[in-house]
């Protein structure tokens, strides 16, 4: 208390000028109309320009949410037109009953939103993490998608964070289908370029061209069917000349990956555990023998 009341008995001279500066001003531009006027243009210069920058934050900020939202719309949109194409070109079904079974299916598979917070693509082995956890209902095994294709399977969960195992990487491998063709095979990745990948097991008997579209086939919990991957750029023969190897164009650009969603099924823990326990089963049958 002593030390403010020696601050204010020193000073106290700049208080009562500051003080004298502002009854000044309120009298000059209250009872001016002239002075008056130029400070309400100023005043209203002044709040326009900070409600210009308040509004530019603010919708920057909400590009992070718009993001999101486009990068589910664009993976729910690119699983609609699939289904809707197979219901009209099957002519056999109802299309009532198609597009129930389509909403059905669709309706099985949630989309949790995250962002990519580390990248690589210039290793064998790369990685991703993204910005969600257990906490947020992510586990592993589940699949990581984005708007214009696969992204990866998550392998490791934290509570907040998890580590993804991208296409991009030479242990991965998953099941594929050419678009509207019915022949399935594997996508791998060998290294190398970021933007191609290739598919083996095609069988010899395959009918396809260059520029067809290859997806996920759905035979496994991870993904849904339909999920692009990446188009045919090439057609070659496998190793021992018993299918076909295709080389494809990732449909990914995983050197600008920022948005993904990471794909629920709603019966993914009860698919899971039964996986388990058919290969707990297994192992204990070879043990016996």
């Amino acid at each position: 208390m002593h030390n403010l009341l020696a601050f204010l008995t020193k000073y106290y001279h700049w208080f009562i000028f500051l003080f004298l500066e502002v009854i000044s001003g309120v009298m000059l531009f209250r009872y001016n109309s002239y002075q008056g006027s130029v400070w309400v243009s100023s005043a209203n210069s002044v709040v326009g320009k900070v409600y210009e920058w308040e509004s530019g934050l603010t919708q920057f900020f909400s590009l992070v949410e718009r993001n999101e939202a486009l990068t589910r719309r664009n993976l729910l949109l690119e699983q609609q037109v699939q289904y809707f194409q197979e219901a009209m070109a099957d002519a056999r079904e109802d299309s009532v009953q198609s597009l129930q079974k389509m909403m059905d299916h669709l309706g099985n598979y949630t989309f949790i939103p995250a962002k990519v917070i580390s990248n690589s693509i210039d290793r064998p082995d790369n990685l991703i993490t993204i910005d969600r956890g257990s906490k947020d209902g992510v586990e592993v095994d589940m699949g990581v998608a984005c708007g214009t294709g696969i992204v990866g399977v998550v392998y490791l969960t934290g509570d907040h964070y998890s580590v993804v195992i991208p296409l991009l990487n030479t242990q991965s491998r998953i099941s594929c289908a050419i678009r509207k063709k019915g022949y399935y095979g594997y996508v791998t990745w060998p290294g190398g370029s970021s933007v191609i990948a290739y598919v083996d097991d095609i069988p010899r008997h395959a009918k396809f061209k260059v520029g067809e579209w290859v997806e996920t086939s759905g035979y496994s919990s991870i993904f849904p069917r339909g999920v692009l991957i990446g188009k045919i750029i090439d057609i070659d023969d496998s190793a021992d000349g018993l299918s076909y190897r295709l080389k494809i164009n990732l449909s990914t650009d995983f050197s600008r990956l920022r948005d993904v969603c990471v794909i629920t099924e709603k019966d993914f823990a009860e698919r899971l555990r039964l996986q388990e326990a058919a290969l707990d089963s297994l192992a204990l049958q070879r043990n016996r023998n």
